[in-house]
């Protein structure tokens, strides 16, 4: 096996590096072309910048392969791409299939009956989804100026950016499952994605443990639950396939009123019936 090990320690870096663009630039262009991102959980974007971003710091630390660096980067570019599209394309709430489009949407009472903070990534003005990553990126700096002078406390801190920031990777697929899985449709979700997540893990699992290079332990575990996410996916696929959206009946959130006759508050009046969190600010 030592010439697919070779091969695969030339060809594994390169895919990861330019795995990004290849995996969502037919999504991005997807949504451009329909100008809808129903069907596209944002919460993906989330994820993946997020994640990247404590993984790049990560690295002052472990020191780990160059090319997961370079693929760290590339991500942040493309998925600032991808959330771009998704806002500027986001379907209203009252388009058939509109509610795939956001991040865990279609309960009264929020995911796993757990209200979102202040309605968090699910606002509708497109500005504080830049602020939070703006503010995120800004504090991690700051943490790492102020921590990386002790010798003694930074290899806890850099070892607790890479659980997080790998840990929150490897829920990549979840959102989608769900959004899925509540739908009963893939519809949105570009099969190209899909086959190239999977051919990915793989290459990615083979290179990940035979490589001579440093590659953490953490990135191997992370690594292998999210290749069964990516596979639940695909199960899916075949499941569902791009059959039309399950339709939900509309709930009227407040009991022993009618829908003809609003009721009086101070506080603005969402799509779907909702007062506005005096938390949510208007941009």
């Amino acid at each position: 096996m030592p010439f697919l090990q070779t091969l695969a320690g030339y060809a594994a870096p390169i895919f990861l590096i330019s795995s990004p663009i290849i995996s969502y630039a037919d999504q991005a262009m997807a949504m451009h072309r329909k100008r809808s991102s129903a069907g596209f959980s944002l919460d993906i974007p989330l994820i993946m910048l997020v994640a990247c971003m404590f993984r790049i710091f990560y690295w002052f630390g472990a020191k780990y392969d160059i090319a997961l660096l370079i693929q760290a980067f590339t991500n942040i570019f493309m998925q600032v791409i991808l959330l771009k599209i998704a806002l500027d394309h986001r379907p209203s709430h009252s388009s058939r299939g509109g509610d795939a489009a956001l991040p865990f949407a279609g309960s009264q009472d929020g995911f796993m009956g757990i209200q979102r903070p202040y309605n968090f990534w699910q606002w509708r003005s497109p500005k504080p989804y830049w602020q939070f990553l703006l503010y995120l990126f800004i504090t991690l700096t700051v943490l790492e100026l102020i921590i990386a002078p002790f010798d003694s406390l930074y290899p806890t801190y850099w070892g607790l950016l890479g659980i997080i920031g790998l840990g929150v990777e490897a829920t990549l697929p979840i959102p989608q499952l769900l959004a899925n899985a509540r739908s009963q449709s893939c519809r949105g979700f570009r099969l190209s994605l899909l086959v190239s997540w999977i051919l990915g893990d793989t290459l990615k699992m083979y290179w990940f443990f035979t490589s001579t290079t440093e590659i953490p332990l953490a990135f191997k575990v992370c690594g292998m639950f999210q290749a069964g996410c990516d596979l639940m996916l695909g199960v899916q696929y075949l499941m569902y396939g791009e059959n039309e959206p399950a339709s939900r009946p509309q709930q009227w959130p407040y009991a022993g009123m009618k829908p003809h006759l609003p009721r009086m508050s101070s506080g603005r009046s969402t799509p779907t019936g909702r007062r506005t969190p005096l938390g949510e600010k208007t941009y």
